[in-house]
């Protein structure tokens, strides 16, 4: 990938798309990195909320209760499904909403939301129970609630390994083709609306231009995939540098 991709990465390649106002301008990838980071922003910002609550709810107000063994059933029940599927929920519920022509990120957010929320909810649900519970009985004995408890103690003490967590989710849906193929289309122009209009990404890219499969194709495709790789190299680092940051102080 290297090898056959680097070549391609100049600053035309990043900095212009594939709609072209001239015959001989250049094409580049510039609308497929932000469809990437816009639809996967977006994903983030439905899953981690929904993920992290989740997660506090089974560890801190569900033990025993059987919404909460429902609810981790469902979560691993999530974690198993194929991404098409996800896919095929967002089109469906999209298409009975806004009609059959519907496209759009926001769609394509929901799908890899499915995908991310049970990783996000299983991470924060590992990292909870490991704040001492020392911590949590000198909350109450100082008279706090326990909302304010786990809001003020509890989380901020995980927060490493709940970012770390969400961090990797996002590294882990952030290549995924079949969901977006589906929903989010694919289009030649850059387009910041998630709301509207279709959205290309960087996986959709790479797999439309293998199925093209001139040399040209190929190139952007090689190009596109090292581009898409290195951003997860970006994300895997930036969760063990957040992770290392935000870890709890230890000392006498």
């Amino acid at each position: 990938m290297v090898r056959k991709g680097a070549a391609e990465i100049t600053g035309t390649f990043l900095s212009y798309s594939f709609f072209r106002t001239s015959l001989d301008q250049p094409v580049g990838i510039y609308h497929a990195i932000m469809g990437t980071l816009l639809i996967t922003l977006f994903a983030a910002l439905i899953s981690v909320p929904v993920g992290i609550f989740a997660a506090i709810y089974l560890v801190e107000y569900g033990k025993g209760n059987k919404l909460a063994q429902g609810v981790t059933f469902l979560v691993d029940v999530m974690t198993g499904i194929p991404s098409i599927v996800a896919g095929l929920f967002a089109f469906a519920m999209f298409t009975l909403l806004f009609g059959a022509s519907y496209r759009s990120g926001l769609g394509g957010s929901v799908a890899l939301s499915l995908l991310m929320i049970p990783i996000v909810v299983r991470s924060t649900e590992e990292m909870l129970p490991l704040v001492p519970n020392d911590l949590r009985e000198a909350a109450y004995a100082l008279g706090t609630p326990k909302w304010r408890t786990i809001m003020k103690v509890v989380v901020p003490t995980a927060l490493g390994g709940i970012i770390t967590g969400v961090t990797l989710a996002t590294a882990r849906v952030i290549g995924e083709t079949a969901p977006l193929l589906l929903i989010a289309g694919l289009t030649a122009r850059t387009n910041f609306d998630i709301f509207n209009t279709q959205m290309t990404t960087l996986p959709v890219l790479v797999y439309s231009q293998k199925s093209r499969g001139t040399p040209e194709d190929l190139a952007i495709a090689w190009g596109a995939a090292l581009v898409l790789v290195l951003i997860v190299l970006v994300l895997n680092l930036l969760a063990r540098f957040v992770g290392k940051i935000f870890a709890p102080k230890t000392g006498r």
